[in-house]
Order: C-alpha cells, then structure tokens, then sequence
C-alpha cells in the first residue's frame, strides 16, 4: 500500500489513547475483527473535527499507521461517520456507486472499508473503530455489521469505566487530603494546648503548697482537677488523630512492677481528687512483674475510671482492681449503675460513638475506644460485662510479649 503522510501536533490525546490501550479486552478485540473479516488493519481511532488520531491498531497488511500516529482527518472517511453519527461498509469501493468516486480510497489503497461510531455514554463523539484492506470483502453482512457496533459499545462501556474510575479516585485523593488536613489540624491543636494547660497546672499546685486561705485552695483544687479532664481529652484526641494517620498506638514495652503499682495508684488519687465525693476502692497485688508500657496502662485505667464516674451511680462505690499472675495481667474497673442494652455493647469501643438507646448517657466512645486501642497494641484485649447491678470492664494481657 501506499506510503502514509502523517502530521504530528503537540496535542495527541495522550489520556484518551492511554485510556483505550488499558483496555484489556481491546487487543483481541481488533484480532477478532481482521480474523472475522479477512481484512489486514483494524483500528479504534481518536476522531475529533479536526483531528483523527490512532489510538491502537491492528496491522496485518503494512499500513504503516501506529498508535499515537495522526492523520488529516478531512483525509479520512471516518469524518464522516462523525458528522453523521452513523456507520459506513463498503464491501467493493470500486463497484460502491457512492464511493468509487472518493479521494480516499485512491489515497489510501483499500477497496473495503467499515468505520462504525463509538459514542460515549454522555452521548458524545469519541472516535471509531475501523477496518481496511486493499481487497473487496464482504463486510455488509447483518452480522458483521452487528459485531462492529457490538464492538464499538464495549469500547464504550470500558472508556466510561475508566473516566468513572479516574473520578472516583481523584475524589477519594481529595478526601484523603482533606482528612488528614483536619487530622493534622487536631493534633496541632492538641501539641499547643500542652504548653498552656501546663502552666495553669503548676500553677494550681503552688498555690495548693503555699497559700493557707480555704478560697484559694478551693479554687486551686478546682483548677487542678479541671487541668487534669483536659490533660486525658487531649491525650485521647491526639492519640486519634495519630491512629487515623497511620501512626497507631506506640507503646514502649519494660518490666514494671513496683513502678507500674505506683503510676496506678497515683492515676486513682488523681481521680479521687476530681471525684472527691465519689467512693473509689483498690486492690492493687502484682506478685509478677509486667512487660508493657506504664503510662499507656495508665492513660487506660485513667479512661475507664473516668467512664465509670461518668456513667456508673453516684451512690455505690468504684472497684478498681489490678493483678499479676499466672503468666497475665488484668485490670478491672466495676461500677454500680444501669446496665448498659446489648445493642449499645456492640458499640462501646467504636470513636466517637454515642448511645442513642439511653438519651443523656451519652459520652461512651473516644475514651473507651482510646482503651482498647491500647489493650491491643499489648497484645491484650479489653472487655466489658453488664448486669442490673453493675457494669465491669476487664482488661487483659499476657505478662510478656509473645515473641518472649
């Protein structure tokens, strides 16, 4: 066949013949189609008004057109097809009473020719799928016909997959953007309030030392107890917020004994000092020494003291005990209180969750789910038992990491 003139611009719809090579089907496709015909080059094409561009191309015959290689589309019959929206088969050009007169096939060297239009699901002229050869063929069947717009509609269908695709993941990368952005935001925001919260704290603890005026050590206490609500929100706050970033919860495993009996203890006195009117009794026996990290443990017993002061009877006491042995540690703090519906237990552990089933007892979720969190980053595992007469959360770990 005659040698091609092609052109070449700095537009070449890069994107849309990217989109039509990821096609997977498209290869065999346009096999199917020159073994069905007989014909040797086959092609989906790019076609706009005033462009015609090679997508992918089948070439048994040596056309000499690729993929990405353009032709002057007032060159092409496939501009026709376009302005007309409808397909064109020529069996024979040279016994076709339309087109044995046109420039093209006399440029181009083919005497069959089928272009039929893909149109996208919006309903606008993407381009064609054709077919050439230098041979008559007899292609103006009902069945080949079927075929090439069969064909041309799967083109379609995998072209708006892709483009649904490419949309849905560029939201998702905006969503993605956006929810680090507020994540970020808070954990900034909880790293500032350290520094001034700090200082009302020390504050408060100087004059607890030093004044001897009632009011003023009312109001300190006050203060302190207040610092101390607000060190365990922000804790819980950017421990989300790290968790949602990909950090997690990191813990710092070492032996404790005595000193993870002295940081327990000191986490109750903290709470008996906000809850003075609240009757809290411990039980402290570790009689082996635990592998874990100390202040995570605390920061948990912290967050099931403060639920069960929130949510348990002001009337009956809080037991709070904490045991080492027999190769486990377990801490378990029991309230007195309602017991808590079987729909709201399967949730207790989720962030932010609120339950809807007792309106007014609302509040159950970062705490709890901050907990858990860290039970499990011990390996360990954090569970809750609700009865008419109390509500107890357990939490469990072996003493030592099981690689040990």
């Amino acid at each position: 066949m005659s040698k091609i003139n092609k052109i070449t611009r700095e537009n070449n719809f890069s994107a849309d013949i990217e989109a039509v090579n990821n096609i997977p089907i498209v290869s065999q496709l346009l096999d199917v189609v020159c073994h069905t015909t007989g014909m040797g080059f086959a092609a989906v094409a790019r076609v706009t008004e005033d462009r015609w561009i090679t997508c992918t191309a089948k070439d048994n015959i040596s056309f000499g057109v690729k993929k990405g290689d353009e032709l002057k589309v007032e060159t092409t019959i496939c501009r026709e097809v376009r302005q007309n929206n409808k397909a064109i088969i020529i069996d024979h050009v040279k016994e076709d009473p339309e087109f044995c007169g046109h420039p093209t096939p006399a440029l181009y060297g083919f005497q069959s020719y089928v272009s039929v239009p893909i149109i996208r699901k919006d309903g606008s002229f993407f381009g064609t799928l054709c077919a050439i050869d230098p041979k008559p063929a007899k292609v103006n069947t009902p069945e080949i016909i079927g075929m090439f717009k069969l064909f041309a509609d799967l083109l379609s269908y995998h072209l708006q997959a892709i483009e649904d695709m490419k949309s849905a993941n560029s939201k998702l990368e905006d969503e993605k953007l956006h929810s680090q952005l507020r994540e970020q935001f808070i954990a900034i925001l909880g790293h500032d309030l350290r520094n001034p919260i700090a200082t009302t704290k020390m504050s408060a603890e100087i004059l607890l030392k030093t004044s001897k005026e009632e009011m003023t050590l009312k109001q300190a206490k006050t203060i302190k107890a207040t610092n101390f609500r607000m060190e365990g929100l922000i804790d819980n706050m950017l421990d989300f917020a790290r968790g949602k970033l990909g950090e997690g919860i990191i813990i710092n495993r070492q032996m404790n004994n005595g000193s993870l009996e002295k940081i327990l203890t000191q986490v109750v006195n903290e709470v008996n000092t906000v809850e003075s009117n609240r009757e809290i009794n411990v039980n402290i026996d570790l009689k082996e020494e635990v592998n874990c990290d100390k202040e995570r443990v605390a920061q948990l017993l912290s967050n099931l003291l403060t639920n069960a002061t929130t949510h348990g009877s002001q009337e009956e006491p809080i037991e709070v005990e904490a045991y080492a042995e027999d190769g486990e540690f377990s801490i378990s703090v029991t309230n007195g209180g309602e017991k808590i519906p079987e729909e709201a237990i399967k949730h207790l552990f989720r962030p932010f969750y609120r339950d809807e089933v007792r309106p007014g007892k609302q509040g159950l979720g970062l705490g709890l789910y901050i907990a858990s969190e860290i039970a499990h980053a011990h390996d360990g595992k954090l569970h809750v038992r609700s009865t008419d007469e109390n509500t107890c959360f357990t939490f469990k770990m072996p003493l030592t990491p099981a690689e040990e």
